[in-house]
């Protein structure tokens, strides 16, 4: 028996489809290979062949009119989802005891419906839907070979718990999993019905019954045809393929009468007319159109501007890292102090933070605590009064490092703070820190074994105090250590009407940001030469605009 004939590839296929599952026929041809049919086929004569080709292969009658019995061979269309009742279904919800759900009434019903009507046309051939148990036992108890000796391994127990949620079914634990977010003491059922992959899924599978003749309807003789798999995403995955150009499927019945039998699979869905496929594509044009108008509704069409006259200033930020300390589990208490004039906060915004604890990590001779923490925040400037002489003053961030011991306890590493960039754009800053100490060995001593030490009861005071008002901030007595550095990273935005308004406007609030940035006198000297140019350029068009004869050749005027 020639074996290129079969079709071995029994693996799944995928295809995608934009086209309602609805639309999907499968046409199933199952037949039976016996002996009796064999004899009846007669292969064309030719020389030195001995195998025979079972993919063409078709009974013949015989000469007094005799054809195979009708449970030798069948072919039928099948939809999607569509229910063909076995005849082991049919003679169990034909007693009304064995019904325990509503789906079974539903089935009896259905049954005694078609005895009325004479019987199902259906013989061999049956389905399981997606709501019939068969689909849910199926998926836990999936085989990784074909050995009949097979014993699941631990792995493949659990993944059989973690099943695809179906389109018509709901979550029955929704309610609990928002109310509570954390179950301390979850139950078996509790883990087996919350592991769920998130993609709903349809199942259906296409059955035969090849059973002996007139002995119908027993639970081993059951076989898979074709496993069927549809997501939302329009996913269809085939197992096995459909048939095509390939050679038909073959099942080898097992018992004491083996029995070959083979089928195929056929997609026979119908094709949509051009009219269809237009009137398609309109709809699916017209929801794309709606749903773009509603995103930019959402969005809108306004950019969301300030007020006129003030400056808005965006800061997302990173504390990078830490090195160069003594201690090692590093944190980072940081905060930015904006100036008491002319600068403000929404009232939601938090202008401070503290990063998680960090191990350090040796990074040449020195130790590195990595803390990418992020933060963000905005503020706005408001100058009423350009023509004012007094530069503003610009946000400035302090940090303040400690570390924390086995024994929960914490000491200051330094402090230090930093004026915030006042040009737009990423900026690395790194800010180097130190802290006050106490003179003799007893202070070193309490700060090694017990914990803490000299702290600043003001941040503010690493750099000059909100509180002070002299003119002169003196440090004398305060005694200090250089220690280490902290990195930020910086990405800054800023934002104002002026920068979209007239030349002039944009002109004068240059001035005002160059103020801000303390480089108003390159901004004069810039002005000046830029009216020097300006002169000089009328006076040459005045020139060129005179007679010749009134401009000597050192180009001054004749008198």
């Amino acid at each position: 028996m020639a074996e290129t004939v079969w079709s071995t590839d029994i693996g799944e296929a995928v295809y995608r489809s934009r086209d309602p599952v609805r639309n999907l026929r499968l046409r199933v041809h199952l037949q039976r290979i016996t002996s009796s049919n064999f004899l009846h086929y007669q292969p064309a004569a030719e020389l030195g062949k001995d195998l025979i080709d079972l993919a063409t292969f078709r009974p013949q009658p015989t000469a007094s009119g005799h054809r195979p019995e009708e449970d030798e061979e069948e072919e039928i269309v099948i939809g999607w989802q569509e229910k063909l009742f076995s005849q082991f279904e049919v003679d169990l919800y034909q007693n009304e005891a064995a019904c325990q759900s509503p789906l079974d009434y539903q089935y009896r019903q259905e049954i005694l419906k078609l005895e009325n009507l004479g019987g199902k046309k259906n013989r061999r051939i049956f389905t399981y839907t997606d709501s019939d148990r068969y689909t849910n036992l199926e998926e836990h108890c999936q085989r990784m070979t074909t050995a009949a000796s097979e014993v699941p391994s631990f792995l493949v127990e659990r993944m059989a718990n973690v099943r695809r949620r179906r389109q018509d079914r709901r979550g029955m634990e929704g309610g609990i999993l928002k109310s509570r977010i954390v179950t301390w003491e979850p139950s078996e059922e509790f883990v087996r019905n919350n592991h769920v992959i998130n993609t709903p899924l349809q199942t259906m599978h296409i059955m035969a019954d090849l059973g002996p003749c007139k002995k119908l309807g027993y639970k081993k003789y059951e076989h898979v045809l074709c496993t069927l798999k549809v997501d939302s995403n329009g996913v269809i995955t085939v197992k096995p393929d459909f048939t095509g150009l390939k050679g038909p499927y073959r099942i080898e019945t097992e018992g004491e009468k083996q029995e070959l039998w083979k089928y195929t699979i056929d997609n026979v869905s119908p094709l949509a007319q051009p009219e269809e496929e237009e009137r398609e594509r309109r709809v699916f044009k017209d929801l794309y159109g709606r749903h773009k108008e509603y995103l930019s509704s959402l969005v809108g069409t306004d950019f969301e501007m300030t007020v006129p006259g003030a400056l808005r200033l965006f800061v997302n930020g990173e504390v990078v890292s830490a090195q160069g300390y003594e201690y090692d589990n590093l944190y980072v208490h940081f905060f930015v102090e904006l100036p008491t004039t002319h600068w403000s906060s929404p009232a939601f915004q938090q202008l401070s933070g503290v990063t998680q604890t960090c191990a350090t990590k040796s990074l040449g001779m020195d130790k590195v605590a990595h803390f990418s923490y992020p933060f963000t925040f905005e503020a706005f400037f408001l100058h009423e009064d350009e023509s004012s002489d007094a530069l503003p003053e610009w946000p400035v961030l302090y940090c303040k490092v400690l570390s924390l011991d086995f024994w929960q306890r914490y000491r200051v590493e330094g402090y230090g703070a930093v004026m915030l960039p006042a040009t737009p754009g990423s900026h690395t800053l790194t800010v180097s820190t130190w802290r006050p100490v106490e003179l003799g060995t007893v202070a070193e001593l309490r700060r090694f074994f017990i914990g803490g030490s000299l702290e600043l009861e003001d941040l503010s005071y690493v750099r000059i105090p909100g509180s002070f008002k002299g003119e002169r901030l003196s440090r004398f007595g305060l005694r200090t250590e250089t220690t280490g550095t902290v990195t930020f990273r910086l990405h800054c935005l800023q934002q104002s009407r002026a920068f979209m308004e007239s030349s002039s406007l944009r002109k004068r609030m240059r001035s005002v940001l160059d103020r801000l940035e303390g480089f108003s006198q390159q901004s004069s000297i810039h002005n000046v030469l830029e009216a020097f140019h300006r002169a000089r350029r009328r006076m040459q068009e005045a020139r060129e605009s005179l007679p010749q004869d009134l401009v000597s050749p050192s180009g001054t005027l004749v008198s």
